[in-house]
């Protein structure tokens, strides 16, 4: 979250990925002027991930300064959702707040590698 580039809307985020072999790849948001340019923390996370070769992750933890726990954002979560809706999905604050889901209640009847299958 340290890192976060957040210059407009000052909402630092940062996300870490625990992978099915126990390795941690954090990711922060990255802003940009035109807004839809920018990237998520789940999102940075999950590229990094893919990039260092990892595709099956067990959790997602995403901490913000906000008052309360903040879950991934719709785009998030349907990314997140292509490797696999049974992830644990923890969110906390800097204040100690903290809110757990599973990534299948807060995405119902996403749109996965399975729907390609007839």
């Amino acid at each position: 979250m340290r890192n976060a580039y957040a210059p407009y809307s000052k909402f630092h985020v940062g996300a870490a990925l625990l992978t099915e072999d126990g390795k941690v790849i954090a990711g922060c948001n990255v802003e940009n002027a035109s807004y839809p340019a920018g990237t998520c923390a789940e999102r940075a996370a999950i590229g990094a991930a893919v990039a260092a070769g990892h595709q099956r992750f067990r959790a997602v933890l995403i901490s913000t300064e906000a008052d309360t726990p903040t879950p991934p954002c719709g785009v998030c979560r349907q990314v997140l959702a292509e490797f696999g809706t049974d992830l644990a999905v923890i969110a906390r604050t800097t204040n100690g707040g903290e809110a757990r889901w599973v990534l299948a209640d807060l995405l119902p009847d996403p749109f996965t590698p399975a729907s390609f299958r007839h």
